[in-house]
């Protein structure tokens, strides 16, 4: 199977079942952080009204969950499909590690998703039929499941990362899981899913926040508009520094097991210790860089230190460049490096000590020396796959601008949501005076408020607002870019490239069913928009 099948399989049919998977992420990722986000604004109101008994905020929880429903629903329908292309177009890589990769999936199956669906009916028709507390309870919990749910499609996620509680089998020829827990709560997956929840709070929190200024600039439901507008720049804001934090994190994640990722993120040819991190450069969007030859991108803007402290929590720490990553590097702590040359050659032995082992145990003799050497070099069993050193280097433009775009927007978000809370609230430290000067320049209200509570904000910010909705998604699926387009060319880090992954399909079958996902995903879409724009026009208190 690993000497001849996994070589042979057309290039349109790599390129096009890598383009069908990118596409249904893509759209799934569209309806999963709003989902998420309009969980914790859902449950945040209808706590209001159990602690108030208003019946406003009744009214005001069924409107957001009503918006929750229609989006939870489409989300559900492209997560479904999504699974399936596992055993579709990625058969190989289903074989080689489904006991592994197929467990947390189960489990979000089996718990997650069944905890959800139980609770989100309770949640549309339980009102008079449930206690206020026990209602309240399964909007929480539909929101809990759904996290719970994004947890363990996340833990499979990380283990593709860094594959971690695994032993290669070479009897099944299988890689086979030898410790659950050691996948679950892999320190990879706990960063990758904290800042990929928090940042799905943000969209939750820009979408509310939208919402609302729409229905203020058009003076209609002034009061729902208003005390959600408040919840939602609260969320926003706390969520918005939540995922810089995790952020951090995790890239400090990726420095560790993902240095290439880290390496074509920051368009970094050479590293070296006290390394800045890149603010702006010129890096061609279409071409991949000649890293070989440059010593660093163009016109290249960076912060001091600020790259070796990112990555290692230390302003002196030693960061590899893409080329010290392919010729091999020592850090100034002794720890050797192999060159990629190294370790492809150590690949091809280890694929070699395979074939040796199952044909001496085909035989009926002492396949232990084979098994040895396969043991030894089976760290960079992948790498025997590699034809150049070249493909281990990710396509370094998109990972540049999209991590760029993510980082940049966020920074967009934290300051939007504080100056949102300065305008709806009077802060004892923002002084008459200073409030006046803000105000005459159209940058905030002269008071937070009018007697009646009804928040006055500029004009602009409406539209501001409304634009930063399709904004947030720009910042969340740029993400998902640097994660996936940064691992490339492995399926399984170091483990399992792309086309020793992939079904052998004809390419055209795959192409076909590109262009009808495509119709189909758009669609859908296009319907879902549709929707939410006819229930919050025509939503009345």
């Amino acid at each position: 199977m690993f000497n001849h099948l996994f070589l042979d399989i057309d290039a349109g049919t790599i390129d096009w079942s890598r383009a069908q998977f990118a596409l249904t992420a893509i759209y799934h990722w569209l309806f999963v952080p709003l989902t998420l986000g309009l969980a914790v604004i859902m449950g945040i109101v209808e706590t209001k009204y159990y602690r108030t008994k208003d019946e406003f905020w009744m009214n005001a929880a069924k409107f957001w969950q009503k918006l929750f429903g229609v989006n939870f629903a489409m989300g559900v329908a492209t997560g479904i499909i999504l699974e399936f292309e596992f055993g579709t177009n990625w058969s190989n890589y289903s074989w080689f590690v489904g006991d592994i990769f197929g467990a947390p999936l189960a489990v979000e199956g089996i718990v997650a998703f069944f905890m959800e669906s139980t609770f989100v009916a309770v949640m549309f028709f339980g009102w008079k039929k449930v206690s206020p507390g026990f209602h309240l309870a399964s909007t929480w919990l539909t929101g809990l499941g759904a996290t719970i749910s994004a947890w363990w499609i996340l833990v499979a996620n990380a283990w593709m990362q860094y594959p971690v509680g695994c032993e290669f089998n070479p009897d099944t020829m299988r890689n086979e899981m030898v410790s659950f827990a050691e996948v679950a709560l892999s320190p990879f997956a706990v960063s990758k899913f904290c800042h990929t929840v928090t940042s799905a709070w943000i969209i939750g929190a820009i979408f509310c926040v939208g919402v609302c200024c729409w229905y203020l600039m058009k003076k209609r439901e002034v009061k729902l508009a208003t005390e959600s507008l408040k919840i939602g720049a609260w969320v926003g804001l706390i969520a918005a520094l939540l995922a810089g934090a995790t952020g951090h994190k995790s890239a400090q994640d990726v420095a560790e097991v993902q240095p290439m990722k880290l390496a074509a993120m920051e368009a970094l040819y050479n590293g070296g210790t006290d390394v800045g991190l890149t603010a702006v450069a010129w890096v061609n969007p279409f071409c991949q860089p000649d890293y070989q030859n440059e010593e660093s991108a163009p016109l290249k803007l960076e912060m001091p230190y600020a790259l070796s402290f990112m990555a290692t929590n230390d302003i002196h720490g030693y960061v590899p460049g893409i080329n010290d990553i392919l010729n091999g590097y020592t850090t100034p702590d002794g720890k050797v490096e192999p060159s990629i040359d190294e370790k492809m050659e150590r690949g091809k032995k280890a694929i070699a000590a395979l074939a040796a082992y199952r044909k001496a145990k085909a035989e009926g003799a002492d396949g232990s020396s084979h098994l040895s050497i396969l043991k030894e070099n089976m760290p960079y069993f992948g790498y025997g796959y590699i034809r150049d050193k070249s493909e281990v280097v990710p396509f370094v433009p998109v990972n540049f601008w999209a991590f760029r775009i993510m980082v940049g927007l966020g920074c967009v978000f934290i300051l939007y949501f504080l100056l949102l809370l300065l305008m709806l609230y009077d802060v004892p430290f923002l002084s008459v005076t200073v409030r006046r000067l803000f105000a005459a320049i159209g940058l905030l209200p002269e008071t937070a408020a009018d007697a009646k509570g009804v928040v006055g904000l500029p004009a602009w910010h409406y539209w501001l607002a409304i634009i930063l909705i399709p904004l947030g998604y720009i910042a969340s699926e740029s993400g998902w870019l640097v994660a996936e387009f940064g691992r490339q060319p492995w399926t399984i880090q170091d483990m399992l490239p792309t086309w020793a992954a992939v079904s052998d399909l004809q390419s055209s079958s795959v192409a076909i069913t590109f262009i009808l996902f495509l119709i189909l995903f758009s669609t859908m879409l296009a319907v879902e928009i549709s929707i939410l724009l006819k229930q919050i026009k025509n939503h009345k208190s």
